[in-house]
């Protein structure tokens, strides 16, 4: 490598040296190159070194270390177009310089060809364009993770602020659009990669509740008798709250439902995966008397139609509004929980797990890819559900049965405890001596009750009749001795005297 300055010979015929420094080297190519530098030797020189490793990197076949693709991503313009032209880059990496507005528009593209639906794909990258835009970021070589957090935090102040979950919106929309500079190799690394958000069960703005089943009754009749509300007559409006809440459907879902995607003879829903919001075609269940209602009012529309006359999505939610005011039911609680649309969702959820459904089986119906959520977010309990568990429980009140057998035995649930081992012992075999008609003096030893022995002649002592070292005998009055209910151990040799 070498650089140096370029003479020249003005106007006047006077020789002058360039202000620029160049470098002169040989490429992957060996084709001697002379490249600009700067006005400063220094800079010319360390640009040199630059290019130098970017040509070993080129021959080798390498990709190019962390450290030259930042250098790489923060290059003049001018200078990449010329390393693109000599080919020491390719023309992708070279992207990265491109202002963020057109790698927008790319990263647009790219998920409207992954399949997304269009209301995704607007929303995902409005969200990054706003914090692109209100950071003022212009290349990506601009864009720092602290700027980003200062730049959201500046949006939650104030009262009309924005809540935590929408924090959490607009950085994973920011994140995702960084992911795919790096996936797409137009960058080297994710400036944002460890930022995280904020907790959403701390700042809840919009929480939703499920409507109680006698609720939802109320709100289906009176309904039915209403006016007509933003195109949609009663019985059409009662039918979409009933298979919203019966289904789990989303209101864009719904709204995409033709009649051909009923099958009312065999009671089913069916949703393409162009409009579920996993991307996957779903058919549910419906239940009998749903399907007799859906088809009265399906009935003389074409297959083709959709199925429901449904208005955007912010009228539907005041169609709700004004039906719930109706069926005197608050849209928001005295918890400040909302009875919005999507609340039909959770109603779902909490009807199955209220009915004992399994909870895989309802995680199927809801279309959930984790259980938790169908759990913990989508499940709520209704009124006296947990008065009614508590009263399933055990009554602790009623005696055991260890006590009702000591009372049959006259011990009357009395526990015996003694130092002497064989009083201990004995005690433990009070409930199957009872049933000899054996009973427990007071002295801690037993009294024969048996009828059916003769008790005027005492038995002999025998040796052979020892147990744990002493004679044993019938007699229960002999000094030092304990009834064994008849027991003999035969091997006198292990308990001598």
């Amino acid at each position: 490598m070498r650089v140096f300055r370029a003479g020249y010979t003005d106007k006047s015929g006077q020789k002058r040296q360039a202000q620029k420094w160049y470098i002169e080297l040989r490429d992957h190519l060996d084709t001697v190159r002379r490249i600009p530098g700067f006005t400063d030797k220094r800079q010319t020189e360390n640009l040199g070194r630059q290019i130098e490793k970017l040509v070993r990197s080129k021959v080798a076949g390498e990709k190019p270390d962390t450290e030259l693709s930042r250098w790489l991503e923060n290059i003049p313009e001018r200078l990449r177009k010329n390393l693109v032209r000599i080919g020491l880059i390719d023309p992708q990496r070279a992207a990265a310089g491109k202002i963020l507005k057109k790698h927008l528009d790319d990263f647009r593209a790219c998920l409207q060809a992954k399949g997304n639906t269009q209301q995704y794909v607007n929303l995902v990258t409005l969200r990054a364009t706003r914090v692109i835009e209100g950071c003022h970021f212009i290349n990506w070589s601009d864009i720092s993770a602290s700027k980003v957090q200062r730049y959201l935090a500046g949006l939650r102040e104030g009262e009309s602020g924005i809540s935590n979950q929408t924090f959490n919106f607009y950085l994973q929309a920011i994140k995702q659009f960084c992911r795919w500079m790096v996936q797409d190799r137009r960058a080297s690394e994710n400036p944002l990669v460890h930022l995280k958000g904020l907790n959403v069960r701390t700042d809840r703005r919009h929480d939703r509740r499920a409507l109680e089943p006698e609720e939802l009754r109320r709100l289906l009749e009176t309904t039915r008798k209403g006016p007509e509300r933003y195109g949609m007559n009663g019985s059409e409006r009662a039918a979409l709250y009933r298979l919203a809440a019966e289904s789990g459907l989303r209101s864009g879902e719904l709204a995409k439902l033709k009649v051909k995607s009923f099958d009312l003879d065999g009671g089913t829903v069916t949703v393409q995966a162009a409009y579920s919001k996993r991307r996957r075609q779903d058919t549910l269940p419906l239940r009998i008397d749903t399907a007799k209602e859906l088809k009265a009012v399906l009935s003389g529309k074409l297959p083709e139609t959709a199925a429901f006359n449904m208005p955007p999505k912010w009228n539907v939610v005041k169609m709700l509004k004004a039906d719930l005011s109706d069926a005197k039911i608050y849209y928001v609680d005295e918890s400040g929980r909302y009875a919005d649309f999507h609340s039909l969702r959770h109603t779902t959820g909490s009807l199955l797990a209220a009915s004992g459904a399994n909870p895989k089986v309802a995680q199927t119906i809801m279309r959930h890819s984790d259980i938790n959520l169908t759990l913990s977010r989508y499940s709520h309990i209704y009124k006296g559900q947990e008065s009614a568990a508590v009263a399933g429980l055990p009554d602790l009140s009623q005696p055991s049965k260890y006590s009702q057998q000591a009372q049959a035995t006259g011990t009357n649930g009395t526990e015996i405890v003694s130092n002497n081992p064989q009083k201990n012992l004995a005690s433990s075999l009070a409930l199957s001596c009872g049933k000899q008609g054996i009973s427990m003096g007071a002295d801690g030893q037993f009294d024969n009750k048996m009828e059916s022995h003769n008790h005027s002649k005492k038995p002999a002592e025998s040796k052979e009749s020892g147990f744990i070292g002493q004679k044993t005998s019938l007699d229960s009055t002999a000094p030092g001795r304990t009834r064994t209910c008849g027991l003999r151990f035969r091997k006198p040799s292990l308990y001598p005297d």
